[in-house]
């Protein structure tokens, strides 16, 4: 009867269910290459069965657990200190009560979001260059010395993490300020009237309001403690900071496209996707125990 009753919601949703299924669930049919030697002229399914060999191989490396300290340490401190990022942005943002003002900083806080990671890696390489850069000339003089940022392996993580706080916070807090804009009116005259000051109605009004979303997000980001993106990771890596930038993903594009260890990459793919799974759902099962609020 629902499904009669709500068809044409299902109509509307099968382009997205479609969309899925191929471009998500289809090719998980190679996920079996991380079990097998790989042939060229058999295809995915015609190398060798090699069982747990490659993930065995994996953890046994000498590289395995620098790998596995570099990803987590950028993950981690990202998820640390970028996600209060946006929840605050957004609690600053509700504050604000003139409407264009208000419009002008989203509009202001939105916009590094839209620049391309290449791009975002060039303005750092521009900005922070210990020669010519703005900020590299500032830092030397403040310091008393030449620092190459960039080249540094103190100084990888807290460019990396700040940098993309500066460039998704904004984005980020759309969805704490539509949760903001569900509040009622009514609850802000009250407290006013009880007089609360606005510190006091962010604590006990905004606060609130935002724990749900703030815990659902929480349980989709640690769905990517091992995640740490390619991209940015890639296009900031050195030879000198080589040592705390090698993370996971460069690591497998390295072995599997340029080294063409295909079956190898897969399995250190799937192994990452495993502990990404694990957290996900032992997050997810924490939350649902403790606060009844989860992804399913």
């Amino acid at each position: 009867m629902e499904l009669k009753r709500d068809y044409q919601l299902w109509i509307m949703i099968i382009p997205a269910i479609v969309v899925v299924i191929i471009f998500n669930y289809i090719p998980m049919y190679g996920i079996q290459l991380a079990f097998r030697d790989y042939d060229f002229s058999r295809g995915l399914a015609g190398g060798a069965w090699r069982g747990l060999h490659y993930f065995a191989q994996f953890i046994n490396n000498y590289q395995f657990w620098d790998l596995m300290r570099n990803t987590v340490i950028i993950s981690i401190t990202t998820i640390v200190l970028g996600f209060p990022a946006p929840i605050i942005l957004a609690l600053i943002l509700n504050q604000v009560k003139w409407f264009r003002t208000k419009k002008l900083l989203q509009t202001i806080v939105y916009m590094p979001h839209f620049i391309s990671i290449v791009v975002m890696v060039g303005l750092l390489n521009v900005l922070l260059s210990p020669n010519t850069g703005i900020l590299g000339q500032l830092i030397s003089k403040l310091g008393d010395t030449d620092i190459n940022l960039l080249a540094s392996t103190n100084s990888f993580v807290p460019v990396f993490v700040i940098s993309d706080i500066w460039q998704h916070a904004g984005w980020n807090s759309i969805i704490y300020l539509a949760a903001l804009s569900t509040v009622s009116p009514s609850l802000y005259d009250a407290a006013k009237i009880d007089g609360a000051n606005k510190w006091k109605m962010i604590l006990h009004i905004d606060i609130p309001a935002l724990v749900p979303t703030i815990i659902i997000l929480f349980i989709l980001s640690m769905g990517n403690v091992l995640g740490t993106g390619f991209e940015k990771v890639f296009l900031m890596q050195n030879s000198l900071n080589l040592p705390v930038s090698e993370v996971i993903s460069t690591y497998v594009y390295k072995i599997g496209i340029l080294s063409n260890q295909f079956s190898y990459s897969s399995a250190i793919g799937l192994f990452n996707t495993v502990i990404n799974f694990f957290f996900l759902v032992t997050m997810n099962w924490i939350s649902k125990r403790n606060s009844d609020i989860s992804l399913w």
